[in-house]
């Protein structure tokens, strides 16, 4: 599928995988030591959503609309990054490199790396004097292997493709391992498309038989999964925090009753402690 994310800013999809990564950066400022984050596929940083692309689809009506005046008590960062970035109501939604800017220290980084030419313009214009921030102009697998691992030695990769490719998922998987290899700490995030559990299943199986270390999978789905259209969304975390299967579990039982709908599956894939 193309998950392209200015016609899906703000659906279901992108509630449940910008709230888990706000939970992730929120574990990473625990520590007063300096992070680093890798946004792989950035986009252009935040998404109007009057624009051509978000009013095609609407997708956001039942995915952030739902949540926007409804703070979730489990993703308490994510609620107040959207409160603070729409003071007036509901009309920007932010994609990963706004959350994530928005959530560094001093000291802390991000890499926000986006190959579309007319996306990077966007997103180089919006960040390029924003403090702590650089943006690169590459391939998302390739920054994986060219740019770990950071000199600071604790953080995040962030894996959020829009899925234009037959082979995204074994891309995927590749990237995964090669930096796992470079980067053994680090948090590696992975999302994907849900439509049916094949995508899911094939890399959580790679996860499992590459023994990467501490893997959690974790599944919303808004919908009923139907093989042809977006049901959800998943992850897989590599070196998942401590109980952090715990906190998305939670975090999935909140969103189920603001739609008052959807299904949910959190599993260690791999377990080490």
């Amino acid at each position: 599928m193309n998950y392209r994310h200015a016609y899906h800013a703000g659906n279901h999809t992108e509630v449940f995988k910008h709230a888990a990564l706000t939970m992730l950066i929120d574990h990473l400022r625990v520590k007063a030591k300096p992070f680093a984050v890798l946004d792989t596929h950035s986009g252009i940083g935040y998404y109007d959503l009057q624009s051509m692309e978000a009013q095609k689809t609407q997708e956001w009506e039942e995915g952030v609309g739902k949540v926007f005046d409804r703070p979730l008590a489990t993703a308490p960062a994510y609620s107040a990054l959207l409160k603070a970035l729409n003071p007036t109501g509901l009309s920007l939604y932010p994609g990963s490199p706004e959350i994530i800017s928005r959530s560094l220290r001093p000291g802390d980084r991000l890499v926000a790396n986006e190959l579309h030419p007319d996306d990077f313009d966007l997103l180089d214009i919006r960040y390029r004097r924003s403090h702590g921030v650089q943006v690169q102009n590459r391939d998302g697998y390739d920054a994986i292997n060219a740019l770990l691992p950071p000199p600071e030695r604790r953080g995040l990769v962030f894996v959020d493709p829009p899925f234009e490719k037959t082979d995204e998922v074994q891309a995927m998987c590749w990237a995964l391992a090669k930096g796992l290899r470079k980067w053994s700490t680090g948090i590696f995030c992975l999302w994907y498309p849900y439509k049916t559990s094949l995508i899911g299943d094939a890399i959580a199986e790679f996860a499992a038989q590459e023994k990467f270390p501490d893997t959690l999978r974790a599944e919303f789905l808004a919908y009923p999964a139907d093989g042809t259209s977006l049901a959800g969304g998943g992850l897989i975390i590599c070196n998942a925090p401590w109980k952090f299967d715990e906190k998305l579990s939670e975090l999935c039982k909140e969103l189920k009753r603001a739609y008052k709908k959807g299904s949910w599956n959190v599993s260690w894939v791999t377990q080490e402690r």
